[in-house]
């Protein structure tokens, strides 16, 4: 081949390859399942997002990306229980509205930590690697919610927070604390809770990126624009610049975003949304969105042409990069895969990988999962409405009380167990709790052979929910239905502190027996189920 062929040999791939990459196309959410109240930072050629955990252990979950639609798990900000108490704290508090930020070779990641009654703490942590591990978290203030960390032309660092508006705080050089007094900088546009603020600097302007009208139904974006950065502010006239208007549409709740500039100039925006199942009920929880944004002619910008979330969207143009991670855990490593998360800080003598190696070994706990006090609830999130999961369990109870098994859990207030459980003999339990109401839905006697070794699964098909049990993991035995499971979702706790999502895993507790027994989890099976037509 003659150097003329191979030069347009060269140019016809490179085509083909940009052909590619402009024709892909993405399905919304991009992080499926709880992940909710991202923010997302670009370092060179690569992406990093956080998301809000709550009450679950390890906090802050990070993600990482290279085209902005695939993400794997890397890490979490907070993995020592001694940074951070979350045992005593109800459903739903914790660790609210995580910031990432990256300058000079540090990452920075804020966030709000709710406390009891109104108590808050507005925390910030660094580390030299995305992945962590972070620094012990340091308190910056006590007031407003969902923390952002700004740094100015001039290396000036601000913290931006809001509650009732977009506030503004000077940090020290350091970033070890606040100086200065708060400035107030914009109300929003007059919807609820104008909060989660972040601020942007582009040609000479500062913007604000709020979140207004709650994180339920009518939630969305606003902006706001100033010369200076301590204002004063000129609302949008599009506000909102993001939500969604149609009651029917597939995706709701739009809103808490944050923008990104890609490495060739594009710009996204990361924001949070539910898919609801069954009428308004969002069992996965908020998920992540992701959309394009242009800016007009006139320096304000535009999401997804003004039309609301997107279904399915042209890509970015960035080389796909596909991440994955087993179906199958089998818990044969030293370290609890990433995607797994405990209910409140663990009590890590009731937990072990290397007491039985390959398994999973809870001990019962006292309190039972209806209660904060539980500390081996350990699951996983749900991340589709189509999806069966399986476990093999060995547990030997021997005392009323004594229970372990399978759970759908999204709080202390709303789960579905199935269970081996002594009562007056070996059963096997379906148990469910619906908004703070418990009620045995099956029971039946079982054989201390198939306690021995017992495979428990559950079927999820949007609302509905079926448990089946196997001595054999082939041969498997219907232990119940629930045909109207939507009150697995902050809809269905019927109260208003409710942000999570549904969770699906293991546990283990005594009952009151005054014991301390080992359940052995050998492996955890989940496998999404494809879509029904028109989903």
């Amino acid at each position: 081949m003659d150097a003329a062929a191979s030069f347009f040999t060269t140019l016809l791939k490179l085509a083909e390859k940009e052909l590619t990459v402009n024709s892909r196309t993405y399905t919304n959410p991009i992080r499926p399942g709880f992940h909710p109240d991202p923010s997302i930072v670009r370092v060179g050629e690569d992406y990093y997002m956080v998301n809000s955990t709550f009450q679950f252990f390890p906090a802050i979950v990070i993600s990482h990306s290279r085209d902005l639609v695939h993400w794997e798990y890397i890490g979490h900000a907070i993995t020592e229980s001694d940074y951070i108490q979350l045992s005593d704290l109800p459903d739903s508090y914790g660790i609210w509205a995580p910031d990432i930020a990256y300058h000079e070779g540090t990452f920075y990641i804020m966030a709000t930590l709710r406390l009891h009654g109104s108590g808050r703490r507005n925390i910030l942590m660094h580390s030299d690697r995305p992945e962590g591990p972070y620094s012990k978290p340091v308190t910056i203030n006590e007031e407003g919610l969902d923390p952002s960390l700004f740094i100015d032309d001039d290396g000036s660092r601000y913290m931006v927070f809001g509650g009732g508006g977009a506030k503004l705080l000077k940090l020290k050089d350091d970033m070890s604390g606040a100086e200065g007094e708060t400035v107030f900088l914009w109300p929003g546009t007059g919807k609820a809770s104008p909060e989660g603020p972040h601020i942007l600097k582009k040609d000479g302007y500062y913007y604000i990126i709020l979140a207004e009208g709650g994180t339920e139904y009518g939630h969305c974006v606003t902006t706001a624009r100033s010369r200076y950065l301590t204002g004063p502010y000129e609302s949008c006239p599009d506000n909102p610049v993001h939500t969604q208007t149609d009651p029917a549409a597939a995706i709701q709740r739009a809103g808490h975003g944050k923008l990104v500039q890609t490495q060739h100039g594009e710009w996204w925006m990361v924001h949070l949304a539910g898919r609801p199942v069954a009428g308004n009920y969002c069992t996965l929880g908020r998920e992540t969105c992701l959309e394009p944004v242009r800016w007009t002619a006139d320096g304000w910008f535009e999401v997804n042409e003004g039309r609301g979330p997107s279904v399915t969207q042209r890509a970015p143009q960035l080389e796909e990069t596909v991440y994955s991670y087993p179906a199958l855990d089998d818990f044969d490593e030293t370290a609890l895969p990433l995607h797994w998360q405990f209910a409140r800080n663990p009590d890590e003598a009731k937990w072990s990988l290397t007491e039985r190696p390959g398994c999973v070994r809870l001990w019962t706990g006292e309190a039972d999962i209806d209660t904060i006090e539980a500390r081996n609830v350990l699951v996983r999130r749900e991340q589709h409405h189509r999806y069966s999961a399986s476990m093999k369990l060995e547990f030997r109870p021997e005392r009323d009380g004594e229970e372990a098994g399978l759970v759908c859990y999204y709080d202390t207030r709303c789960f579905v167990k199935l269970c081996v459980a002594q009562d007056s003999g070996l059963k096997l339990k379906l148990i469910e709790r619906r908004a703070s109401v418990t009620r045995e839905l099956q029971s039946a006697a079982i054989g201390q052979t198939e306690a021995k070794a017992i495979y428990l699964q559950v079927r999820v098909d949007r609302d509905v929910r079926s448990f089946y049990y196997s001595g054999d993991n082939e041969n498997w035995v219907l232990a119940g239905r629930i045909g109207d499971a939507v009150f697995l979702s902050d809809e269905g706790t019927m109260e208003k502190k409710a942000f999570t999502g549904t969770m699906v895993g293991f546990y283990a507790v005594s009952g009151g027996s005054g014991r301390s027994i080992p359940a052995d989890i050998d492996w955890f099976h989940y496998v999404p189920e494809p879509p029904a037509a028109g989903e």
